[in-house]
């Protein structure tokens, strides 16, 4: 059997650069042992399933409906919550199989997810997942995750976002940029000093400070999830999201994650507990895979 596979650069609108993601596109059902083989053997960050949810005769799946099924999938396990492979998903249906909708919808695991064309970019709306101070227990079981992930750095304050299970780890506002960028987490101490029972993936972040682009920079580091470093990651933009604009009061703001691929994602924070993520994607190589 062959299925039909894109690879897309999230988050960029030029190849090479962003966050890669595999879409493969399913009109029949696989099993989840040949769902996991498949991305592990493309050993992207994450590799997306996406499947049109129609009734019969309702014409061309992918150009004319506008619900899907999305799952994703990362080298090792299945996932709650991917959005740079979300955005590839979108831009794959609407961009390389024509579909005509202004708008489309995800069912997945995080609930409905709906995406829609804004010229070039894509805006995708995603539920917030704030980010809490620790508990004194918390903390002292975090403490020696939150040194591995930031070695020589100094922390001004950790949060955790219970829902999808990230360490937000703000840098004290003294580091720059650079600092960040030069950052070198011990990713095998970071696996050996937690269980993944609180935190699957750490988000590190820093203000923008005099910058007049970007308001924030981060990074994102998930060893957990066979992940060492993910270059563009939208769901850490649903934490850093609310975070950042009730830090520096404003709703709409510009971020740059800054791994050596690196990307952009603006953010627009709704009033209603949700996030606009907005960004561009390119595709870069479409052929099958068999199975």
């Amino acid at each position: 059997m062959q299925l039909q596979i894109y690879t897309v650069d999230a988050f960029s609108s030029r190849p090479f650069s962003g966050n890669p993601a595999a879409v493969v596109p399913l009109t029949q059902t696989l099993d989840e042992d040949t769902l996991q083989q498949v991305a592990t053997e493309l050993n992207l960050s994450e590799t997306a399933y996406v499947k049109p949810i129609v009734g019969e005769g309702e014409g061309v799946p992918w150009i004319t409906a506008a619900r899907y099924s999305l799952r994703w999938f990362t080298p090792v396990q299945e996932i709650p919550l991917c959005g740079h492979a979300t955005l590839a998903t979108a831009h794959v249906l609407f961009h390389q199989l024509g579909n005509t909708s202004s708008q489309l919808e995800f069912e997945t695991l995080s609930g409905v997810l709906v995406t829609r064309r804004d010229g070039q970019n894509i805006i995708m709306n995603f539920p917030t997942n704030v980010a809490e101070a620790l508990t004194p227990e918390q903390e002292q079981q975090l403490t020696p995750l939150v040194q591995a992930a930031t070695p020589g750095l100094r922390v001004h304050q950790v949060l955790l976002s219970h829902t999808l299970k990230y360490l937000l780890i703000r840098l004290h506002d003294s580091h720059s940029r650079e600092e960040l960028e030069a950052l070198k987490p011990k990713y095998r101490e970071m696996e050996d000093v937690h269980d993944g029972s609180l935190v699957m993936g750490v988000v590190v972040s820093v203000a923008g400070g005099g910058d007049t682009t970007y308001h924030a920079f981060s990074r994102f580091f998930a060893p957990l999830y066979g992940v060492d470093e993910d270059p563009v990651t939208g769901s850490a933009h649903t934490v850093l999201g609310p975070y950042w604009a009730a830090e520096l009061g404003r709703k709409e703001l510009n971020f740059r994650q800054c791994s050596k691929r690196g990307g952009d994602v603006r953010v627009n924070v709704q009033d209603d507990g949700r996030v606009d993520i907005t960004g561009p994607a390119t595709t870069v190589i479409q052929g099958h895979i068999n199975v």
